[in-house]
């Protein structure tokens, strides 16, 4: 959206960029911030572009993450040089006080994110409030629900405990009238996000779980997918696996491996073996025939040997991933992992990374090939490209536009740009 495209009644209105870096945590808390500023009567776009003012939430998951924060704050100095920015996120958290020297900058913490929104607002001219919200800057087709914030199982390689928290569940009635209204507003996938989504309930003594947050979401609501995909092995129950009974829920998982060896996930201090990954891998395909799983990894993590790289490929040749994201091991100051010695050369994890990248491609290829033929249900996200709801992109040749709507497709090829397919 830009101001020339924007209503009469809107032309006035600050424009506010909210620039979203990470997670889809992250995401959805720039959601929220994006629609308090629209009740303010702000117009929000969720790209770079000259503005009256920046919203910029960050990740620090690793140094590139780090980069990337910082080249998107620039970016927004440049656009507009005069324009306010107001940086918040786990970068933010971390960096806070280097970024709050430079003049023009107002970092929000983590605990006061709810809060960015109103400091964003308070550095604008004063605008009257409206009841339009224009949900069609930010997120289009998918809502990204916050159901919990923080993390109790600090991880050795991870920062994010650190900087997010300890677990805190958003209660089940809440979530259900945010998912509701979500949905009356026109979305039509519901993405369950958090620190660490599978861990929902953990921190409450009322029998809270995941499982029955779904249950009370597919029960109360008119959702038409709902997609709840950042587990690990040690959340799955049988009552979690049952909720992929209603078809509805996205045939996804994203279960973060990060090594396949014991010793290496042992010294990660990860909560699950080898074999329990694989376990669970089992345990989800046999509850949602077809289903997706993908997963994270990290090259070279400190005392990893030959044979530990080996068990990973090993243990993706057997899972056959739909997609991996490869992290090279980068130290993070304030974990326990910084006190291990960095003894993976930077070429051996390069090498490293770049073959568990190339197995992971081929494997993806596959997936995309095990589809033509089949009928996929795909959400549009523009007028002719979407998602299946095994997470997979899809488009289709049409002269309409399928924005926004839930179409099926029989899938007739597959291309550089994922699956090629025709409407039924």
């Amino acid at each position: 959206m830009s101001r020339s495209a924007s209503t009469e009644s809107t032309k006035s209105a600050p424009l506010v960029a909210t620039l979203t870096l990470g997670c889809k945590l992250n995401q959805s808390e720039t959601q929220q911030a994006a629609r308090e500023l629209q009740r303010r009567g702000c117009v929000t776009v969720d790209r770079p572009t000259p503005a009256d003012a920046y919203l910029i939430n960050t990740c620090t998951i690793t140094h590139v993450a780090d980069r990337k924060a910082r080249r998107l704050i620039r970016m927004a100095r440049r656009l507009s040089p005069d324009a306010p920015v107001i940086v918040t996120g786990c970068y933010a958290e971390r960096a806070g006080a280097e970024l709050s020297e430079q003049p023009g900058i107002q970092v929000v913490a983590n605990v006061r994110k709810a809060e960015a929104a109103e400091a964003v607002f308070a550095t604008l001219a004063d605008v009257g409030p409206t009841s339009a919200i224009r949900t069609a800057s930010v997120g289009r087709t998918r809502a990204f629900i916050k159901i919990q914030e923080g993390c109790d199982d600090v991880c050795a390689f991870c920062i994010v405990p650190r900087v997010r928290g300890r677990e805190r569940a958003i209660p089940i009635d809440e979530l259900v009238a945010e998912v509701q209204e979500r949905v009356e507003e026109g979305f039509q996938e519901i993405v369950l996000t958090g620190t660490q989504p599978g861990a929902y309930g953990r921190d409450r003594s009322d029998g809270t779980t995941a499982a029955r947050l779904i249950d009370a979401l597919l029960s109360r609501t008119d959702a038409a997918r709902i997609r709840y995909s950042s587990i690990q092995p040690q959340d799955i129950t049988p009552e979690l696996l049952s909720c992929w009974d209603d078809a509805r829920m996205c045939r996804h998982v994203h279960l973060a491996l990060q090594s396949g060896s014991d010793a290496v996930l042992s010294r990660m201090r990860r909560r699950y073996s080898a074999d329990q990954f694989i376990e669970a891998v089992t345990a989800f395909r046999l509850a949602a025939p077809g289903v997706s799983v993908t997963t994270d990894i990290i090259a070279g993590f400190p005392g990893e040997t030959d044979d530990d790289h080996a068990a990973t490929l090993a243990l993706m040749r057997e899972v056959r991933f739909t997609d991996v994201h490869v992290f090279p091991y980068s130290s993070r100051s304030g974990t326990s992992a910084a006190l291990l010695s960095d003894d993976v050369p930077p070429e051996v994890k390069r090498t490293r990374a770049a073959e568990l990248r190339a197995l992971g491609e081929r494997h993806r290829g596959g997936a995309l090939e095990s589809e033509v033929g089949s009928l996929q249900s795909v959400l549009f996200e523009t007028p002719g490209t979407g998602l299946t709801d095994t997470y997979l992109p899809c488009r289709v040749e049409t002269d309409d536009d399928l924005s926004n709507q839930l179409r099926s497709v029989r899938v007739a090829a597959v291309d550089d740009s994922g699956l090629v397919g025709e409407l039924v």
